[in-house]
């Protein structure tokens, strides 16, 4: 069995957890800049529109009574660890997706101990972390995945072996890993509005929408996903991306993003007692396409100054301004714990 484990509106609960005065109020994590863009939304926001990655000003025009509040990415790291620590406790393998984010394979292939195992972790989460974690069980990782993001917040969802089809069946297209809001538009114009659709198409069929990946996309929607909780510990570089719930071709979006990732890469390193090297950008565009560039620095660094201005270097040599993008990711690598200095000049690779 695999569990899926996704903290609710992380930043923003934290927030709630530490100020009481902020619980049950519409809330955004997020710069003081006009220019920012939405970190997360708490989820008395979300009802106004309010999600992560729009524009700050349009997130106050939504909700003109929005609480914002200033990202703390040392708090972050901190809340993380200490419910990472929970999910490892016992576990066969555990692999993160992001601060807020797991799957973790036990050691019990019986359902019922999988759904004991995750309501133990959501209890202690909340016992000792103060925070609410969402959780899918099920026996394969997308699976589990949309499970725990259908009982959100606060939930918990098992999805029984055998049932994995039936479940997926009636759902949007656009809830199937890989199949973004056009893809999603186009799948619909040619009559496959549902997983289920996808669950039955024949191989040459698949083939003619999909591409390559034709296959291995039906094969998700019919429940079957054989891909293994990858537990590996060794951290050779940190990263972090957002998916766009629209894609976004507006450069100021990109570079607010850019900063806001630069200080969250920022405050993991110090957390870590790390320096990096080499600080590149993964970006994904419309058409699913991956690019991204990377630059080295003469004396590694964990400033967050440095490492956005790395990061914003890398966008405008990869050339994609005014491009439609869905996903945007920074990332630092060739990590060591040497004591922190001040960065000097860095060249593009």
């Amino acid at each position: 069995m695999i569990l899926h484990f996704d903290l609710d509106a992380f930043y923003a609960s934290v927030a709630q957890r530490d100020d009481p005065s902020l619980r049950g109020k519409p809330l955004a994590v997020a710069g003081s800049s006009r220019r920012s863009v939405v970190l997360t939304a708490s989820y008395e926001a979300r009802p106004y529109g309010v999600r992560s990655a729009i524009p700050l000003y349009r997130a106050l025009e939504a909700c003109p009574q929005l609480v914002v509040v200033p990202p703390d990415f040392v708090k972050y790291r901190a809340a993380s660890d200490a419910v990472f620590a929970i999910f490892e406790d016992g576990a066969q393998a555990v692999e993160g997706l992001s601060l807020d984010e797991a799957f973790v394979a036990i050691p019990s292939d019986d359902i019922g101990e999988a759904k004991a195992w995750a309501e133990r972790v959501r209890a202690r989460v909340r016992e000792t972390v103060g925070l609410t974690v969402s959780a899918g069980v099920a026996t394969g990782k997308m699976v589990a995945k949309i499970a725990s993001d259908s009982c959100k917040p606060d939930g918990l969802a098992v999805v029984m072996p055998g049932t994995e089809a039936e479940y997926l069946a009636a759902m949007p297209v656009g809830r199937l890993w890989g199949v973004g809001p056009k893809t999603q538009v186009r799948l619909e114009a040619a009559g496959i509005a549902t997983i289920g659709h996808v669950a039955a198409l024949s191989d040459a069929r698949a083939a003619e929408l999909f591409g390559r990946w034709g296959r291995e996309l039906r094969e998700l929607a019919r429940g079957i996903d054989d891909r293994l909780v990858d537990g590996s510990r060794e951290r050779k570089s940190i990263s972090t991306e957002e998916t766009f719930e629209y894609d976004v071709r507006d450069e100021a979006r990109v570079i607010a993003l850019l900063r806001v990732q630069a200080d969250e890469l920022a405050g993991t390193l110090k957390a870590k007692a790390l320096r990096a090297s080499t600080i590149g950008i993964k970006i994904k565009r419309a058409d699913f396409t991956t690019t991204g560039r990377q630059t080295s620095v003469d004396v590694p660094t964990s400033d967050a100054d440095a490492i956005f201005a790395a990061a914003v270097l890398c966008w405008k040599r990869v050339g994609c301004a005014g491009q439609p993008i869905r996903l945007l990711g920074t990332r630092v690598a060739s990590l060591d714990e040497n004591e922190a200095r001040e960065l000097s000049l860095f060249g593009i690779e």
